[in-house]
């Protein structure tokens, strides 16, 4: 039993309604409405081993002038474990956000989609995607990427060199099959030295490992064999929504390489916003940048939107790295530390 107290924050809050809606392929969805009802339309899409629950502290933020919804990807949280392996992919992903998206926004209707790592990769997944594309106003993408995961991973020490012995490594960490078990002082230190900033408190540590350790081993597995071959550019060239992109600067798992790629094949891309030493889980590192970034995008782009508010920080011209070009209507904005 864990001893480590959690934030207010980070407790995720009641729904104002809780849906259950069918896949494609019948797999049963775990879907939370949050904030004003008739209100403009957020979804949340969070990432692998994750839950509604990740967004709790976004999701506090929103809800006072948004419609929010979050779901469950399948296996994960309150909704259906597929029952094959056949029925974890990227066209899965793709499909579940398409359901989500009949389902919680009315036709001739827009929302902004945020998604978190995996997340991000179901947006991606899921563009060029009719029925998903005609309820998108604007996409946020963060802390993610579109191919090539495990030869970018950071998590082992730079002392490890060889390419070749890294990427195997990598591999078995990803693709581990041992239960994480109940939450200690060693899952802790490890989560947060893989998946989160260096200056992380305990209690966004303790959000995450209890979020985590409660994802089951075996839907844990599955996803990590499609992250392994995980390859949605064809999706994101094919995405024509306005699109903002977010990472932190010491994200091990889908390092600011992969967001200057995602720039770089967006048809429309929104910026690129730096969070200087925040690890992979942006949305409970730095919730306020991250909901503000949400909502920059919906004041742009979201009829019915309230204007941007003075929080959104200001854009910093920045070049991003000589071997990925960025369009040069980005702007890369970073945040104090």
């Amino acid at each position: 039993m864990s001893s480590v107290q959690l934030p207010a924050e980070y407790v995720p809050p009641t729904p104002v309604e809780e849906l259950s809606i069918r896949s494609a392929d019948g797999i049963r969805l775990h879907v939370e409405v949050h904030g004003r009802p008739g209100a403009p339309t957020v979804v949340l899409s969070h990432g692998w081993t994750c839950s509604t629950a990740f967004w709790a502290p976004v999701i506090r933020r929103l809800a006072d002038r948004y419609r929010v919804v979050a779901y469950d990807q399948r296996g994960h949280g309150h909704s259906e474990v597929p029952p094959s392996r056949a029925r974890y992919s990227t066209r899965a992903l793709a499909e579940d956000l398409a359901a989500v998206l009949a389902r919680t926004v009315p036709a001739g209707e827009r929302a902004v989609l945020a998604g978190h790592s995996m997340g991000g990769m179901t947006i991606m997944a899921a563009g060029g995607r009719p029925d998903v594309a005609e309820r998108t106003a604007a996409n946020v993408l963060i802390s993610t990427g579109p191919s090539e995961l495990v030869a970018e991973l950071t998590v082992l020490p730079d002392a490890l060199r060889a390419p070749g012995l890294r990427r195997f490594l990598h591999r078995q960490l990803l693709r581990s099959r041992l239960p994480l078990g109940p939450v200690s002082a060693v899952s802790r230190a490890a989560l947060k030295y893989a998946t989160m900033g260096p200056t992380s408190p305990a209690g966004q540590v303790e959000a995450t490992a209890r979020i985590v350790h409660a994802c089951p081993t075996g839907v844990r597995f599955h996803w990590a064999g499609v992250l392994d071959r995980l390859d949605v550019r064809a999706g994101l060239g094919r995405i024509s929504a306005p699109t903002a992109v977010v990472v932190g600067t010491a994200d091990r798992l889908t390092p600011p390489v992969h967001a200057h790629r995602i720039v770089a094949e967006l048809a429309d891309p929104q910026g690129l916003l730096l969070l200087p030493g925040v690890g992979h889980m942006a949305p409970l590192e730095r919730p306020e940048e991250v909901a503000a970034e949400i909502h920059r995008m919906a004041a742009a782009h979201l009829s019915g939107a309230a204007p941007a508010v003075a929080s959104v920080p200001a854009p910093v011209p920045a070049s991003a790295p000589a071997s990925v070009p960025a369009p040069a209507v980005v702007v890369e904005r970073t945040t104090a530390a």
